[in-house]
């Protein structure tokens, strides 16, 4: 009898100790991908202002469950025999991204704070602790591909809810958003009202998002997930699925009226096409985007037109000149603090100003020094997914590498045009992404000791000759 046949290539051993392996099979009904599961549907399925009562955003149910992955994976460390094993290059960032933000709010201390700067400071370093949560869970804690494969296509299934509540918006001109409560739970406050952009009564809708050009972007960067789903699902049926999924989160996009969106859509599509997919794959994307654009052109004409004069005429946009007018602002407070910044969260609206980028963002309020963890944090999940790409002999499995790497890069660029971790939905997806980046490094790592992710009783473990 053959090996294979001995030895299942289900079965995924991983070693433990001397002669002693263990499974990477699911052996639980709760796992870390399950409630990652769980954090993303509520993440996406529910209103970004409805939190548990009394709570700041922080309060937010899908940013509890990340606190509780958190001090799940904390919990995992307190024990030689739950913690994962091998190296996982992932943590190390995540450690020097920690150590950014505490020394960032050391020196805000330092500075002296106004009420208002303290209580954003504080905020940012637990909303911080929970996005670490994610990141950490889902690059230690996912078991093998089947498991994030199936949070993926929860993520999917979620983005796919929110793209219907934009499009319902947009057609029935109703805020559905306003009327999705639950009990227990309050909105902190209201939800995006429908804005005015462009001529002929046309407006932007944002979902269940906290604002518009959120709405695109985590649109933009479930597309190639769409796209993964619709070549590679193991049925026909869950490939259609997929792929009406895919339609409804492109066409989507447009709603929002936003250039951040539409321009995160290109980078996406664009390292896709030269990542991942053939010349078949790239004349079926560009045939039914295409039938997505002519469809959009009759059911809402004008609605392309006003996004493609918002480009024509960026440098009269006063959104636009708003932002170059805030370098000089950027500039003195840069060089009060170049490396510490002046502490995390302490840039408050209401004190200072709206700062519409990400990156200068983190300058200010973190320094160099943060401003480079953060950078660090997209570096090392992109080139970590390249190298599971490069490992990975399955074809779905490099697509899906890809993906990742598509949802990082656009992350990159799109986090120049808004405070992108403002925003719990984007910030909490790039979070995920770049935790997968880590777990698909692992699996695909040739050593089993780094490919463990967790151990079961002494009784299941497969003792080895």
């Amino acid at each position: 009898m053959s090996a294979t046949a001995l030895h299942p290539v289900d079965l995924e051993p991983s070693l433990l100790t001397a002669h002693t392996y263990t499974t990477r099979r699911r052996s639980t009904v709760v796992d870390p991908a399950t409630v990652m599961s769980m954090m993303v549907c509520l993440l996406y399925c529910l209103p970004a202002p409805l939190i548990v009562p009394e709570l700041t955003y922080a309060g937010r149910p899908a940013l509890l469950t990340a606190f509780a992955l958190w001090c799940w994976w904390l919990t995992t460390r307190l024990n030689p025999r739950l913690v994962m094993v091998g190296p996982q290059p992932m943590r190390w960032v995540v450690f020097a991204y920690l150590v950014s933000i505490l020394l960032s709010y050391l020196a805000g201390l330092a500075r002296g704070l106004t009420t208002l700067e303290a209580n954003g400071q504080d905020f940012t370093l637990i909303v911080t602790v929970q996005f670490l949560g994610v990141v950490l869970m889902a690059a230690d804690g996912i078991p093998n591909w089947e498991r994030l494969n199936g949070v993926l296509r929860v993520y999917l299934w979620s983005a796919g809810f929110m793209a219907v509540v934009g499009l319902l918006q947009a057609s029935l001109k109703v805020n559905i958003v306003a009327y999705m409560t639950f009990p227990g739970l309050q909105l902190k406050s209201d939800v995006a009202d429908f804005q005015p952009r462009g001529a002929g009564g046309l407006f932007r809708v944002a979902g269940t998002a906290t604002h518009y050009i959120e709405f695109s972007t985590v649109m933009a960067m479930a597309v190639p997930f769409a796209i993964h789903f619709a070549r590679f699902a193991p049925t026909r049926n869950a490939r259609l699925a997929a792929g009406t999924v895919g339609v409804l989160v492109t066409a989507a996009i447009p709603f929002a009226i936003s250039r951040t969106g539409v321009l995160a859509l290109g980078i996406a599509m664009a390292v896709m096409f030269l990542a991942a997919w053939d010349w078949r794959t790239r004349y079926n994307v560009l045939i039914v985007g295409g039938a997505v654009v002519a469809a959009l052109m009759v059911v809402k004409p004008g609605l392309l037109g006003t996004l493609k004069s918002m480009f024509a005429t960026a440098e009269n946009d006063p959104s636009i000149t708003g932002r170059t007018d805030d370098y000089a602002y950027v500039a003195q407070w840069f060089s009060e603090r170049p490396w510490l910044g002046r502490g995390p969260g302490t840039l408050i609206p209401d004190l200072y100003l709206i700062l519409d980028s990400q990156w200068l963002y983190s300058l200010v309020t973190s320094g160099i020094v943060g401003a480079a963890a953060f950078a660090a944090l997209h570096v090392t999940g992109i080139t970590l997914a390249s190298i599971a790409l490069r490992r990975s002999t399955r074809p779905a499995d490099r697509h899906l590498c890809a993906a990742l790497i598509s949802a990082l890069v656009t992350s990159i660029v799109v986090s120049a045009t808004f405070d992108s971790l403002g925003f719990s939905t984007f910030a909490f997806t790039l979070a995920l992404m770049s935790g997968l980046c880590g777990a698909v490094w692992r699996f695909s790592h040739p050593r089993r000791t780094v490919r463990t992710s967790y151990v079961r009783r002494q009784s299941e473990y497969l003792q080895s000759d």
